[in-house]
């Protein structure tokens, strides 16, 4: 190997690396449905802050009583973040509505988060687009 193809692997490597994130990154209406929003009351009962998405995790009661946990996805913490939401904006144990975006793929306990009103009817549009677009 002479040493010009070998100072350009370790380049190319490095490119790889910082395109492979965007590269794996999927845009939200890849994976659901803007145009089909429907609503989930219930308890947080657990926050994922992490990347590359933070999950909220909701019991929802259905009409025969059963409790089902959601998992709602939402953006990376650090776009949170910079609009003002932080890890306490979703305590544990505290009772909200959600406007939600199921999956296309039909999955059960899984959407995305697009509004989120708490029990004192102050509310977040977490979303940051025109579902009416979609429809």
């Amino acid at each position: 190997m002479s040493y010009r193809s070998s100072m350009l692997l370790p380049a190319a490597f490095g490119l790889f690396l910082a395109v492979a994130p965007a590269l794996a990154h999927h845009s939200i209406t890849a994976e659901f449905d803007p145009g089909r929003m429907f609503v989930l009351k219930g308890t947080i009962t657990q926050v994922d802050w992490q990347n590359p998405h933070v999950y909220v995790h909701l019991d929802v009661k259905d009409d025969a009583g059963k409790v089902m946990n959601w998992a709602l996805e939402t953006y990376p913490p650090g776009v949170l973040h910079k609009g003002g939401v932080t890890r306490d904006t979703f305590k544990p144990g505290l009772v909200v509505s959600i406007d939600a975006f199921p999956p296309k793929d039909g999955t059960k306990s899984l959407a995305y988060l697009k509004t989120i009103t708490f029990a004192d009817g102050h509310s977040l549009e977490i979303w940051i687009g025109d579902p009416s677009q979609y429809k």
